[in-house]
């Protein structure tokens, strides 16, 4: 299942979002403080992001820039705004789409769409084993005992870089420059966030304690 982030402070506009996406069989998580909205985003791992502009503190330029620099999660805008300068900004500013206020939910939806599977349906689809669980990349999924749980994309990638490791040890830096393409702007502790939800996720289909901390090392399976 495929997770959406809204950062809308709308109560109203960003309820409605998420009645529409949860129908349509998306998870949905919403942004309801927005001094941290792109930490909050990083924690999240969604597999997208709906962004308006206008937003208490910082704006939803300020939020695609700092985005921009730490990850490659699409980015859809949706605000009232709809200049042509609007558009472009956010455009240049990493954005892959621009929606404009009232927006037609159908042409919203196939956008989000679109974008999801240019972003995901493409990766590799092989099957990755170890030691009885098994990941499978395409579907973003883990099995254990012919249980399945749904990972998030930075739980996808944390999996995958330690079956790779073939039984060896990820430091916590080659994780998060994986991850985020550096280690310089994400807060230690989100690492330790994702990781923990993982464990958590492992631990619902049975396979508790095959994600080993080493310690002053990083982690093993």
């Amino acid at each position: 299942m495929r997770k959406i982030l809204i950062v809308e402070d709308d109560k109203t506009i960003r309820n409605e979002m998420k009645i529409l996406l949860e129908k349509y069989k998306y998870e949905v998580a919403v942004a309801e403080d927005f001094e941290d909205v792109a930490g909050f985003a990083l924690a999240q791992s969604p597999h997208l992001i709906l962004l308006d502009i206008n937003l208490p503190y910082y704006d939803g330029f300020h939020i695609c820039r700092e985005l921009r620099k730490r990850c490659k999660i699409p980015i859809i805008i949706v605000t009232s705004r709809n200049s042509e300068m609007d558009e472009l900004m956010s455009l240049n500013l990493g954005a892959d789409h621009f929606v404009s206020k009232p927006y037609n939910t159908q042409i919203l939806l196939a956008k989000i769409a679109t974008l999801l599977s240019r972003a995901y349906d493409q990766e590799n689809s092989r099957l990755l084993h170890c030691g009885g669980l098994s990941l499978d990349i395409g579907k973003s999924e883990a099995e254990f005992n012919g249980k399945t749980v749904d990972l998030t994309k930075n739980e996808l990638r944390i999996l995958q870089l330690l079956f790779e490791s073939q039984g060896g040890v990820v430091s916590r830096d080659d994780m998060m420059n994986s991850l985020w393409q550096t280690d310089s702007f994400v807060d230690d502790n989100t690492l330790t966030v994702n990781i923990n939800r993982l464990r958590k996720k492992l631990a619902e289909i049975g396979a508790e304690g095959m994600l080993k901390t080493k310690r002053g090392q990083g982690y093993s399976l």
